[in-house]
């Protein structure tokens, strides 16, 4: 029988860099991240996707990488994290991992034999021109800090091709000794214990090498299925997780008529339109969104998210909804990225407001998929918009009200980057330590939330059924499975609102599971929720 442990999980993401130092360093380690397993384990947490450790220059973050089977030696070595690995199957917890092989560092070594050796088989481990390409600026990912997307080497004598930053050279994947390294990588940390990966940057893995022609040619994509054999092969329980920031149309694609490609999808389509929703006070794009995803092969998921590590990216949005977004929670052209994106964390973009961040988290919990939530939301964190694109919501975790927020016990000047002290977000008003001895905190409240989400199997495995209402401002859906159903309602206005809920003839009676508040029993079949309410039914067979 397949597990398929996914589809009920509570993924919880962090970079290690920024979680918790335990050498007293300044920078987040592996020891750290195991010291810290009981609080994870005590939020619900079932599995952790770690952001890129490997060994790495990290001038992107650790995406660009130096050696596949080695840890960051900043961050401990690889029997700190078998250690690490063991501690978390011991609560429970699974991990998952960035695989980053889209492109290396220009610093690896494979890249600077195939730079100084034109006979090196490492040459065709890379994308290279003899001639400059006529397009060198076509296909930018981030405007405005990166250039080109080709670049002279002297060393070389030609251009090589690079999808991101000129000092993260593109793989050639099309080469049967990429892949075969790729698979060796796979296979190290899987015995590792880890239980799967996230690809990265996965579009632009499938593409042929340096050719950027025609995205629909389903042959593009055979490459996943060839992962897939791979990995399934190894451990039969792990997971691959694409990052594809694709239109309903293509991620289907992605999964494979029969399931065959990738277990899950980041849904970027329905995440920036919940925010264009959320600007808008008004439902409606959510809605249609939802109704333009494609129905799922039975393995296939969707993996939701309110934030990640980089910038809220907009770009699936037409202009004018673009810049509603952007005027409702980036008004200063500081908090923008790309000219796509918002780097802010939650809390501040919706105003501190704590409705709009429960009516937010409660959505995310119920939309139909696995949810994943970022190191420090469940607090409520802000942002540095001081630090430089990305870092700004990349600061230390912040635990308690002392020293360094609990993060380190080093310098302040020696931290890997500042902790935030501003009066509002800063860590002596805003940390677990606080927060855990709230009863009213947001951290108690996310608990709350996670236990509920984990006892409704009916919204990972189910089917979902947006529903009608009479209130444009309402989402409703149903996740109907084995006879049982989760409704759940959210009321996006300021203004309170009462709806009707379709029932099936063979419902049973309705039972509600949680809320903002205390409604106590519907009248007459009419549903209220206050501005900014938010209710979950579960409504059983009729016995």
């Amino acid at each position: 029988m397949l597990d398929l442990w996914y589809k009920n999980a509570i993924v919880y993401s962090l970079d290690i860099e920024t979680f918790s130092d335990a050498d007293a360093d300044g920078i987040g380690d592996l020891k750290g991240l195991t010291h810290r397993l009981d609080y994870l384990s005590g939020l619900g947490v079932t599995c952790v996707w770690l952001l890129p450790f490997y060994q790495s220059p990290n001038r992107d973050n650790g995406y660009d990488v130096t050696d596949y089977f080695r840890v960051d030696p900043r961050l401990g070595d690889l029997g700190d994290f078998v250690v690490f690995a063991r501690q978390a199957q011991e609560y429970g917890i699974r991990i998952l991992i960035d695989l980053v092989v889209n492109h290396t560092s220009d610093q690896h070594p494979w890249f600077r034999e195939a730079r100084t050796d034109p006979n090196s088989k490492f040459r065709e481990f890379y994308v290279w021109s003899k001639r400059k390409p006529d397009d060198i600026h076509k296909g930018v990912v981030f405007p405005g800090h990166q250039h080109s997307v080709w670049t002279y080497d002297e060393s070389a004598d030609a251009w090589y091709f690079h999808r991101f930053y000129e000092h993260q050279p593109d793989l050639n994947v099309a080469n049967p000794a990429v892949r075969e390294e790729i698979e060796k990588i796979m296979g190290f940390w899987l015995e590792l214990g880890v239980s799967g990966f996230r690809i990265d940057a996965a579009p632009f893995l499938i593409e042929p090498a340096g050719e950027r022609t025609d995205p629909e040619r389903d042959a593009y994509y055979g490459y996943l299925q060839e992962l897939r054999r791979f990995l399934s092969w190894r451990r039969g329980d792990a997971i691959l997780l694409a990052e594809a920031n694709v239109t309903p149309d293509r991620a289907t694609r992605y999964f494979g008529d029969e399931g065959d490609r990738m277990h899950m999808i980041f849904n970027f389509y329905i995440n920036q339109h919940l925010f264009l929703a959320l600007a808008r006070r008004d439902a409606t794009p959510l809605r249609q969104a939802w109704a333009e995803l494609p129905p799922l092969p039975l393995l296939g998921q969707w993996t939701n998210f309110l934030r990640n590590h980089d910038e809220l990216d907009l770009g699936r949005l037409p202009d004018t909804a673009r810049e509603d977004v952007f005027t409702a929670f980036a008004p200063d052209v500081a908090m923008r990225l790309y000219d796509r994106g918002i780097r802010r964390r939650l809390a501040p973009m919706l105003g501190n407001d704590r409705r709009l961040s429960e009516l937010s988290n409660s959505l995310l919990f119920s939309l139909p998929g696995t949810p994943v939530i970022r190191y420090g939301e469940a607090i409520g964190m802000g942002e540095a918009l001081s630090l430089p694109a990305r870092q700004a919501v990349r600061t230390p975790m912040q635990w308690t009200p002392d020293h360094n927020a609990g993060f380190s016990d080093a310098p302040a000047e020696s931290l890997i980057r500042p902790i935030i002290e501003d009066e509002e977000f800063g860590y002596e008003s805003v940390n677990i330590a606080g927060q855990q001895r709230d009863p009213g905190s947001l951290l108690n409240w996310m608990e709350r939330l996670i236990r509920t989400r984990k006892s409704c199997p009916e919204i990972g495995w189910g089917e979902c059924t947006v529903l009608e209402t009479n209130q444009t401002a309402v989402f409703a859906h149903r996740c109907r499975w084995h006879g049982q159903s989760i409704v759940a309602l959210h009321n996006f206005s300021e203004h309170e609102h009462s709806i009707d809920v379709p029932r099936l003839p063979d419902d049973g009676a309705m039972e509600e599971l949680f809320g903002d508040r205390d409604y106590g029993e519907p009248r007459n079949g009419t549903i209220a929720l206050a501005p900014y309410g938010y209710r979950w039914f579960r409504i059983g067979r009729k016995t």
